[in-house]
């Protein structure tokens, strides 16, 4: 089997990596509740994914892009962000937070996640030995599939 150091996770893995995605959330008038932050919490915590960068930006509306700090995603005191301090690679850049904007309505923020599937790792590992490896992945929108299965 291969070794594979992660470059700037910080980690050493004796194991190859299972599918790196990404999500961009975006909440429309800056409006962020914090909701969605114990469902991920709960991913991370059951080993399901693990957090390779996250970037909360905000679009202006007059179509700037700024990379913004939050820590206290709700305004109710509590830094529910603290979980996640340290989850900034730099991997998410200036490039990939400039074609983000792209999709970001003007006035709105956004959280940008690069995470990895980790309940992969298993499969990626035992087709490794066999000789086997991944060679494509890709995602297919919900609203697409919904469509060809007659339910859109």
């Amino acid at each position: 089997m291969t070794d594979v150091t992660s470059a700037g996770l910080g980690v050493e893995v004796d194991t190859l990596m299972g599918p790196v995605d990404f999500l961009v959330v975006e909440f429309p008038g800056d409006r962020r509740t914090g909701e969605g932050l114990p469902a991920l919490v709960d991913l991370v915590d059951r080993g399901i994914i693990r957090i390779i960068d996250l970037v909360f930006v905000k679009r202006g509306d007059d179509g700037s892009l700024v990379q913004v700090t939050v820590a206290d995603l709700d305004g109710d005191g509590a830094l529910d962000l603290a979980v996640f301090e340290g989850a900034a690679t730099g991997i998410i850049g200036d490039e990939e937070m400039d074609e983000a904007a792209g999709v970001l309505s003007p006035g709105s923020s956004a959280a940008i996640l690069l995470f990895e599937n980790t309940w992969a790792v298993p499969f990626v590992n035992a087709m490794a030995r066999s000789g086997a490896q991944v060679v494509a992945s890709g995602r297919i929108p919900v609203e697409e599939l919904a469509a060809a299965l007659g339910e859109g």
